[in-house]
């Protein structure tokens, strides 16, 4: 019997990593991290990694294994999960994919464009060139080569902006052209099933205001403080972290706790609005919506 490859997606604090425990108890399966940030092995609290009783019950992979100082991204990503769910399908073993990073799953179905990797000293540049030109010089510069990627992004994207002017300026191609060459396939198995939750989006605000208090409560500020006694790029992606700047900003005077708590909770927010749209939008093929929090859901109704 073939073994299953299941997908728990969804925006975040919707308890996602609840249900895909009790299908990897129900099928003995795996669980597979899909969430850019609980890679990382710094953020614990602000991640909402699982915790220890967890871990005991069901075997996790791609949790809290990376070290902040790196760079790490989808590619990478799309690696690390394959080898292990190519590896489970061939000993017959369930794997549930969990996350809210929809590019990570996408990229992981449908390949993704095998770009070189750009050097830090190529990031830099892009990033001071953008705040010394401001962003309509720095458009218009990108026009001159590569309009066509303009065209796919909104022109307030700054990281997507710097993408398109760094692969150039790397390359000596267009992202354009990258884009355009064939994508790399990472898993043996085609068939899976992508179980999409979109509950209602006023319960989820609710639920990531309460959780963010929380995480100050259990800690949040203490492990923001050791992370910034590292003294890494502010560029890099866990420095980036929901709760990490404003946290930040809290520990050098520059905001109230108050101050800190209501940013850290409205940009959560946010978040989980672009990912309602982009989830929404997606043409991954989708096995099954629910507009329930997946704790609503009986998973003997599932339809796998």
């Amino acid at each position: 019997m073939t073994p299953l490859l299941i997908f728990i997606v969804g925006p975040t604090c919707i308890g996602k990593s609840t249900l895909a425990i009790k299908l990897a108890k129900k099928f003995e399966g795996e669980i597979v991290n899909a969430d850019s940030m609980q890679v990382y092995s710094n953020l614990k609290i602000l991640t909402a990694r699982p915790t220890k009783q967890d871990l005991k019950f069901v075997k996790h992979h791609l949790y809290g294994y990376i070290d902040g100082s790196i760079r790490y991204n989808v590619a990478s990503w799309c690696k690390d999960a394959s080898e292990i769910i190519n590896n489970n399908h061939n000993n017959y073993t369930t794997s549930i994919v969990v996350g809210g990073t929809g590019m990570y799953v996408d990229k992981i179905l449908n390949g993704l464009v095998q770009i070189p990797k750009i050097p830090e000293k190529v990031k830099k540049i892009s990033e001071s060139l953008l705040l010394e030109q401001g962003i309509d010089k720095f458009v218009n510069t990108i026009k001159k080569f590569d309009e066509e990627s303009l065209n796919r992004i909104s022109m307030n994207d700054t990281s997507r902006l710097r993408r398109i002017w760094e692969v150039y300026q790397h390359t000596n191609q267009t992202l354009t052209y990258w884009l355009k060459s064939k994508n790399n396939n990472y898993l043996k198995n085609n068939k899976y099933i992508i179980c999409l939750f979109t509950p209602n989006r006023k319960e989820i605000y609710k639920r990531v205001d309460e959780r963010f208090l929380k995480m100050i409560k259990d800690g949040a500020i203490n492990e923001v403080k050791k992370l910034n006694s590292l003294n890494l790029d502010r560029s890099l992606p866990i420095m980036r972290a929901h709760g990490v700047p404003e946290i930040t900003n809290y520990l050098s005077n520059l905001a109230t706790l108050e101050e800190c708590i209501n940013k850290g909770q409205q940009l959560t927010r946010n978040y989980v609005k672009r990912q309602l749209t982009w989830w929404r939008s997606t043409k991954l093929q989708i096995h099954e919506c629910f507009d329930q929090f997946p704790g609503e859901i009986d998973i003997n109704s599932l339809n796998f």
